[in-house]
């Protein structure tokens, strides 16, 4: 019986300090929510929205109260002589008035701009979150790789170890010279440093990811080794460049930037319009007399009718505006134009990267193979008498190099996959969960 609650504490210890584990797709959504640039990519998309009622309430009507009271004191000093006369009273009223536009073409384009500005927020929401995406998937291939360099590091000085001691055995023993001792020597001091190196590089990635995310996974799922990356499909650059100029969400930022600029142009050369009101008031006041023996007034007005206003000059103001919004809708045609380009560019880099990645991946492949059948050569070599061991330390770090480069290879073409989806408008949580499916808990 005594048992029971150490058992419970124990496993509830065991409970509360597991490791937090993660994948990408985990990780995307943990940033989704702590990241601070998405958030504020959110925030703004949130104010953008009421771009929307603000433009609407310029077409509506326009009701105003107000009231008054005021307390008078008055003397009236009469030049025939007559006695002064003197009053205190009270005057106090209220009013309601009601504006309605009927014709207002500022008022018009202004709403118009208002859902410009909502697409424009939404498009902007889109790139954050394509942004958050691809930081999170370069910040999560970075710490794999810098995971799999320490691996790599220590694999090596492993090796190289056991090469060492070797090398000290056979000079002691006379069969080999000081030399080989020297030079593996040489090869462990040199992979002590870049394992240090290694594991300084892999905490700050890890310190990177965690900027992101707000939060350390304390293990990241890793890169299946038989996970097989393709070359985009169509396997045609030119298709991936059409869509980039068409869909890039930068490209239909611009857009809606255009047609803003276009609106404001509308927008201010609608100052030389007339414009045109229905007004409605309704007024009641009261006053008292301020005589002796006076009677005091009680009067209520009401009105309704059309108001009428044309500007005919402003100084030159209006002219000025339209010249200004008539430039701002040329840049804006430059940026779009701008735009489009860099839509192209982004996206023959990114298929030309993938595509050549593709094939460097299958090459470091062969070449990772080939490596391992020249140490184990090399080592057999040595174990006969017609290779040395600096020929087994140099066919060890082509072997470590090559596994090194592959691993590098394989996330730059996992990024340039994602950067390709991103070109096109096109990358969203289900490209990260087809990556996720290649990854493995245990490393």
């Amino acid at each position: 019986m005594r048992l029971k609650p150490l058992i419970a504490l124990l496993v509830g210890l065991s409970v509360s300090s597991s490791p937090y584990a993660a994948d990408l797709l985990q990780v995307y959504r943990d940033a989704l929510s702590n990241d601070a640039a998405y958030a504020s990519a959110r925030a703004a998309w949130t104010a953008s929205r009421e771009k929307l009622p603000q433009g609407r309430a310029l077409l509506l009507p326009g009701v105003s109260f107000g009231a008054n009271t005021t307390y008078n004191d008055r003397e009236i000093n009469f030049r025939s002589g007559a006695p002064s006369a003197v009053g205190q009273f009270n005057s106090n009223g209220y009013n309601v008035s009601v504006t309605q536009p009927l014709y207002r073409k500022q008022n018009f384009v202004q709403y118009e701009q208002a859902k410009t500005q909502l697409t424009q927020g939404d498009v902007q929401l889109q790139l954050a979150q394509q942004d958050l995406a691809l930081r999170v998937a370069q910040a999560y291939f970075d710490v794999l790789l810098a995971e799999d360099n320490v691996s790599l590091a220590g694999a090596q000085k492993e090796a190289i170890s056991q090469q060492l001691a070797q090398a000290k055995r056979n000079f002691e023993v006379g069969t080999a010279t000081i030399t080989d001792t020297h030079e593996a020597q040489a090869r462990h001091d040199l992979i002590t440093a870049q394992q240090i190196a290694a594991r300084n590089d892999l905490e700050i990635k890890r310190r990177a990811l965690q900027q992101i995310v707000g939060k350390l996974p304390d293990s990241l799922a890793g890169l299946k080794q038989d996970y097989d990356i393709r070359p985009p499909e169509p396997n045609d650059m030119n298709f991936w460049v059409d869509e980039a100029q068409r869909a890039h969400l930068q490209v239909g930022f611009q857009e809606a930037t255009l047609e803003f600029a276009a609106q404001e142009v509308e927008r201010n050369r609608a100052g030389h319009h007339p414009t045109l009101d229905a007004v409605a008031s309704y007024v009641e006041s009261g006053s008292g007399s301020g005589l002796l023996g006076g009677a005091g007034t009680d009067t209520t007005s009401k009105a309704i009718g059309l108001q009428l206003s044309l500007p005919l000059y402003q100084g030159g103001a209006t002219e000025s505006r339209v010249r200004e919004a008539v430039a701002n809708r040329e840049k804006a045609l430059q940026d779009l134009e701008n735009a489009r380009r860099n839509a192209a560019l982004a996206a023959r880099q990114a298929f030309l990267s993938l595509t050549n990645g593709v094939s460097q991946v299958n090459a470091l492949q062969q070449a990772v193979v080939s490596s391992q059948s020249s140490l184990d050569s090399t080592t057999l070599g040595r174990d006969v008498g017609v290779r040395t061991s600096v020929d087994v330390l140099n066919a060890q770090q082509q072997l470590y190099s090559a596994r090194r480069d592959l691993a590098q290879a394989r996330y730059n073409a996992l990024l340039n996959d994602l950067r390709l989806k991103a070109a096109v408008g096109k990358l969203a949580e289900e490209d990260l969960a087809r990556v996720n499916q290649g990854l493995e808990a245990s490393r």
